[in-house]
């Protein structure tokens, strides 16, 4: 039977990291940090904390959830020929050229 965990948890108000966090994790998970690495990761995940905490006070009562991204996808343009674009302009400072196509090394042997 195992023992209830002694550690505490953080309040989600508190939303600052200490160094000595950081450390006490990295030990438990035998991960070599050494001190002025755990005031960066400390730093670094006090800001995403804080950020998390201004995203969670956005009112999102009347928004709609996106169950998938695709649902907001943004319209595309008609595919029309543009007779605009010129041809030679372009491939004259293409790196390689023949008969009209643009060479491309080649990525599949």
């Amino acid at each position: 039977m195992s023992q209830p965990s002694t550690s505490q948890q953080p309040s989600t108000s508190d939303s600052a990291v200490s160094r000595e966090e950081i450390l006490e994790i990295a030990t438990l998970a035998r991960l070599g940090v050494d001190e002025s690495t755990a005031n960066s990761y400390a730093d670094d995940i006090t800001k995403i904390l804080k950020m998390m905490q201004t995203i969670s006070n956005v009112d999102t009562t009347d928004i709609k959830p996106l169950a998938n991204i695709h649902e907001a996808c943004q319209e595309l343009r008609a595919d029309v020929a543009n007779h605009d674009i010129d041809r030679e302009r372009n491939q004259s400072v293409a790196p390689a050229v023949e008969e009209g196509l643009y060479l491309v090394p080649q990525v599949i042997e």
